[in-house]
């Protein structure tokens, strides 16, 4: 029989992580989680990890395993993931992983992109103006040498932005252009699955979780990382904003309906990149589990 990976995404607040439990509990096997976000232990309530009850639930992996001083990033995580599913498919057939980080999602479905070798003085440049000239002049270069490669990236996230631009900048190429080009072969099958609802749906969900979040603890949570806000891992949303508060920049309102509009914008990101795989198979976030099950059995009979 071969191995499948059952791989679950869609925006953020949509319910990821209450389907991947329950397919994880139906099929016998554990998840590995993709949200980049959720790594790391100092992070918790404004990243909507799984609480104690979900991660007892299911056996989960990747979930706060990291400390947000701890160097990892997308090329660390592919090797541990696959090294987790190496042995979770001795003992399963079947794997669960969920997030809605779409670039961790690609590395372990189709690997990680190759792309050229870049002169480090292009990125101590490239901070340097960040610093001096703020993020958007940034996005606003990057839109304009390559739109596709801006259009498809966490555009809000420094180092999302700055990777982009020192690659068009140091090879003269559009960055989007090297997107795409090796496929790793995986010693698994993948069926991927979308959540996703009317944006109404989705936004109001991201309202209540954020509203949520506050009620929860989140200043207090940012609070206690302040002396960090300059490490990457904090450079997210839900974090930001409350930093800017503590900074006296914005009221502890204004950071809220930032986090609230952040989010959102982060959402049509989530779904514009996860759209462009047609081998994904969407369901209403109300459908029924047992008509998301019987589809993926139909998928494995294929």
């Amino acid at each position: 029989m071969s191995k499948y990976l059952i791989s679950v995404v869609g925006p953020t607040a949509i319910g990821k992580t209450v389907l991947s439990i329950k397919l994880a509990q139906h099929f016998n096997t554990e998840i590995i989680s993709a949200d980049s976000r959720q790594f790391f232990k100092e992070m918790q309530i404004g990243t909507a990890a799984p609480t104690l009850k979900e991660l007892t639930a299911a056996k989960h992996h990747c979930i706060h395993h990291k400390s947000i001083k701890d160097k990892y990033n997308v090329g660390s995580f592919e090797k541990e993931a696959l090294q987790i599913l190496d042995a979770i498919f001795r003992k399963h057939d079947i794997a669960i992983m969920v997030g809605g980080s779409g670039l961790y999602v690609n590395a372990v479905i189709k690997g990680l992109d190759d792309f050229p070798e870049v002169h480090p003085d292009i990125r101590t440049h490239l901070n340097t103006r960040l610093i001096k000239e703020g993020l958007e002049a940034l996005q606003l270069e990057l839109q304009q040498l390559d739109s596709e490669g801006y259009n498809n990236i966490a555009i809000d996230n420094p180092h999302r932005v700055l990777r982009a631009l020192e690659i068009c900048i140091g090879s003269g190429q559009p960055y989007s252009s090297f997107l795409g080009q090796s496929k790793n072969k995986r010693p698994f099958e993948v069926i991927s699955i979308g959540l996703t609802a009317d944006r109404q749906i989705i936004y109001d969900r991201i309202n209540q979780r954020v509203d949520a979040m506050v009620n929860n603890g989140l200043i207090d949570e940012v609070k206690s990382l302040k002396s960090y806000k300059h490490l990457n891992a904090l450079n997210t949303v839900g974090y930001k904003e409350i930093f800017n508060y503590f900074d006296n920049i914005w009221t502890l309102e204004f950071a809220i309906s930032e986090i609230k509009k952040n989010s959102r914008r982060f959402a049509k990101r989530q779904l514009t990149w996860f759209k462009k795989d047609t081998a994904t198979l969407w369901f209403d976030n109300e459908s029924k589990l047992d008509t998301i099950i019987k589809t993926i059995h139909t998928k494995m009979e294929v």
